[in-house]
């Protein structure tokens, strides 16, 4: 991934890492994940899907309330993170569809869409990896999963 912005490179980076990720077989050892971006994005996922299985059956909603394009609000970091577990579960439908060619295509569209939706909003909060981000996404897993974050 040869994008010279690191902000975008990580963005594309996550994209493939988590949708990969998702795609690997039970049982079959999963490569480390390359950055602590991806890392933090699997263990999120994770823990999102087990705690709100249902939640990713309503993704159209999601999309629609969070992503809009007339949308003047802050972006939710709620909301950042369904865009990568969504496209995990696309990946999946398509997977278990037979549809093997479709997944490197959602890759590649989940790129594009947090390069030209997403990155400026990350950009401003110091990028993907800063301490402030990474502690954003620990505080949205922890809320889901209803556990009190340290002091």
């Amino acid at each position: 991934m040869g994008f010279p912005d690191p902000l975008v490179r990580e963005a594309y980076l996550m994209a493939f890492d988590y949708i990969n990720y998702v795609m690997a077989k039970p049982g079959i050892p999963v490569n480390p994940a390359p950055s602590r971006a991806t890392a933090s994005l699997r263990h999120a996922g994770d823990e999102l899907l087990i705690r709100f299985p249902i939640f990713f059956r309503r993704w159209p909603h999601v999309f629609q309330d969070h992503f809009a394009p007339t949308r003047h609000r802050e972006l939710a970091w709620s909301a950042v993170l369904s865009v990568f577990v969504l496209s995990g579960q696309l990946v999946l439908h398509c997977q278990e569809s037979g549809m093997s060619d479709i997944p490197p295509r959602i890759q590649e569209c989940v790129g594009s869409y947090v390069e030209r939706v997403i990155c400026p909003e990350i950009r401003d909060r110091g990028g993907w990896v800063s301490v402030k981000v990474l502690k954003l996404w620990t505080l949205i897993v922890m809320s889901l999963l209803r556990i009190n974050p340290p002091c």
